[in-house]
């Protein structure tokens, strides 16, 4: 390698580099070395705290520090291992269990609390929250606003999410969700006509479904898109031209993806819904395109 190359401004750029990684790698390992006690074997036995074991701490690699401490806290909760209402672990605990400074547990506290994962009070500890739809929803609601183009979007993606995610509520229903769903359908069916009380229950309807699948991102993503889904259904509801015929079929169009639900039959919930989908887009797509 040419003399020049191996001064130049790039290879020294690299050269600093490498040498913070290896002084990280250092220091991880004399932290983790302080650890280790005298035991009957050559090598000991390491004295791990308990709460490096419960957040993953042990196991975190000296680079990209922050994202590995958000990944492995998320991971904990995900797991379990730390529940809604829990008290977070205080920033110098999480900076001492990670081998990170206070400023990176600082930050990633503050990114697990933008992303809905904990709640922040002043002069209080920090808690772990439900896991919660809101920041998605959000982003929803900026990518839709108000747009016709937005609520197209919108409609299209909730055609693309629910079917299989009713497909996989029929396999995975349970009696107690059965129950429940069937509690909805009931106000539903007692709601026709009464557009704020339907448009709840329609949309509890279909946030129970999501729930019934069993899997949480399709979970989370239906709950999202409600705040939207919500104001058109809102508009859609509230013509003057919507008579006792259409509220009717639209409360059997439920009902058919309940029965299929409760059959067990995954092939006709999907169908289900995607004929509900297809009968009520048409409709709100209508309206807003204005034709």
């Amino acid at each position: 390698m040419p003399d020049q190359l191996c001064h130049s401004p790039l290879m020294g750029r690299r050269d600093r580099q490498w040498r913070t990684l290896i002084k990280q790698r250092r220091r991880t390992t004399r932290r983790r070395r302080h650890h280790v006690k005298k035991g009957s074997g050559l090598n000991g036995t390491l004295d791990i705290d308990p709460l490096d074991v419960l957040l993953g701490a042990e196991d975190v690699a000296p680079v990209r520090l922050g994202e590995a401490v958000i990944e492995k806290l998320t991971q904990a909760i995900l797991d379990g291992r730390l529940k809604p209402g829990d008290a977070l672990p205080s920033e110098g605990r999480i900076a001492a269990s990670f081998g990170v400074s206070k400023q990176v547990a600082r930050e990633a506290i503050r990114e697990l609390a933008a992303m809905g994962v904990v709640h922040i009070q002043q002069g209080k500890v920090t808690r772990i929250r439900d896991l919660d739809a809101e920041p998605l929803g959000r982003f929803f609601r900026f990518a839709v606003r108000g747009s016709a183009t937005g609520i197209n979007e919108a409609i299209e993606l909730r055609r693309i999410l629910e079917p299989p995610t009713t497909r996989l509520a029929a396999k995975a229903r349970s009696e107690a969700e059965l129950a429940n769903l069937a509690a909805i359908l009931a106000r539903m069916e007692e709601s026709l006509g009464d557009v704020p009380s339907w448009i709840e229950a329609d949309l509890d309807f279909h946030e129970a479904v999501g729930t019934m699948s069993g899997n949480r991102l399709l979970k989370f993503q239906i709950r999202a898109l409600r705040p939207i889904i919500s104001e058109i259904m809102e508009i859609f509801n509230s013509r003057g031209n919507r008579g006792p015929a259409e509220w009717r079929e639209t409360y059997e169009r439920h009902v058919r993806i309940f029965n299929a639900i409760k059959a067990g039959d995954a092939n006709a919930a999907f169908d289900a819904m995607s004929q509900h989908f297809e009968a009520a887009d048409a409709a709100v797509k209508e309206l807003f395109s204005g034709e």
